[in-house]
């Protein structure tokens, strides 16, 4: 096998498309995400497509701890400036990132007060929306759109390290689809199929908007192969990016319960076994897509067992790139044939 990953200019060398250092190629510096809770809630849990939410979900596990509901957008992010200043302390500008539960499900003008009142934070440079596929329309894109094209907010300016003026924020769309199979998304009470999803995040490219997507590796019912085939699907989007977390049980959850019931369902993964899992799917996933997030990490007391221990992401990182070097294989390979 012909070791020709360096055609493709992957970032830093790497036999990947990596996310990390996106924002301080594209924009000059570094942009931190700030982590925001909105008070959003979804229409699976509120009754308008289902009740009790997806199966595997506790959202208290997946945002920090300055980010709680009730404190005002402009608190969350100045309490998250500061909690991310401890590890990078020269970063000056950061992205709101709309996290918890499903960020677009409100009214517009409603939308529309919550976006513009974190980008009036003076070190708030754009936004980034995690949302569901079901939860957009043609009216909230086309503002976000406009957003982006800086047709929204007259005299909104921000000067980055590239020394550009920008009179328009960043904005960026990451839809949770999950899986790419009908029958998952039932058993995980996602509350949609896959073909909504692949028509939002159409809708969403179409406007010139930055697509990102999420799936969870390993939901009951899938097998290993299931997962290698979805990248084609996966292939097949309009995305800039693409997050992927291996499933963690968390306490207390339906899947919990699921879990103890029929533990045969489920793929679980030893951490040798899942990096080179992950590197099958790179060989398969098109070159072009970043990568965001391989893994996931939800904290210790929200879980019964950490059977990868405390790993930090740096050596998860690590041993990625030390699998593709070993087997001499990068992102696409497996396209060229």
């Amino acid at each position: 096998m012909t070791d020709d990953f360096a055609k493709y200019g992957f970032p830093d060398g790497k036999r990947y498309n990596s996310f990390v250092g996106y924002f301080k190629r594209k924009y000059g510096e570094r942009l931190q995400k700030i982590v925001l809770d909105a008070g959003f809630t979804c229409p699976n849990r509120d009754g308008k497509v289902g009740r009790g939410g997806c199966t595997y979900c506790d959202n208290a596990a997946f945002h920090p701890s300055y980010s709680t509901a009730g404190k005002s957008l402009h608190q969350q992010m100045d309490e998250g400036i500061e909690f991310h200043k401890v590890r990078y302390r020269t970063t000056e500008h950061y992205l709101a990132y709309f996290q918890s539960f499903s960020n677009t499900y409100a009214p517009l003008e409603r939308l529309k007060a919550l976006y513009e009142e974190a980008l009036s934070h003076p070190q708030v440079v754009g936004i980034v929306i995690g949302t569901r596929p079901d939860c957009v329309d043609e009216e909230k894109l086309d503002y976000l759109a406009d957003l982006a094209g800086g047709r929204v907010l007259e005299g909104w300016s921000r000067s980055l390290s590239d020394g550009q003026e920008r009179t328009a924020p960043v904005v960026i769309v990451e839809y949770g689809i999950e899986s790419c199979y009908d029958r998952t998304l039932l058993r995980i009470n996602r509350g949609h199929d896959f073909e909504t999803a692949r028509r939002a995040v159409t809708m969403t490219a179409e406007r010139g908007l930055d697509v990102g997507v999420h799936f969870i590796l390993g939901l009951p019912g899938e097998t290993r192969q299931m997962m290698l085939d979805s990248c084609e699907l996966i292939n097949a989007l309009p995305i800039r990016s693409v997050k992927f977390h291996q499933l963690q049980i968390v306490k207390g959850t339906r899947m919990e319960k699921e879990y103890e019931e029929k533990p045969q369902d489920f793929e679980r993964f030893g951490l040798e076994e899942y990096i080179d899992f992950f590197v099958d799917m790179l060989e398969r996933l098109r070159p072009d897509l970043f990568i965001e997030r391989f893994v996931g990490e939800v904290p210790p007391r929200f879980v019964n067992e950490t059977p990868w221990g405390l790993i930090r992401n740096v050596e998860l990182l690590r041993l990625l790139e030390k699998c593709l070097e070993d087997r001499r294989t990068w992102q696409g390979r497996l396209l060229e044939r």
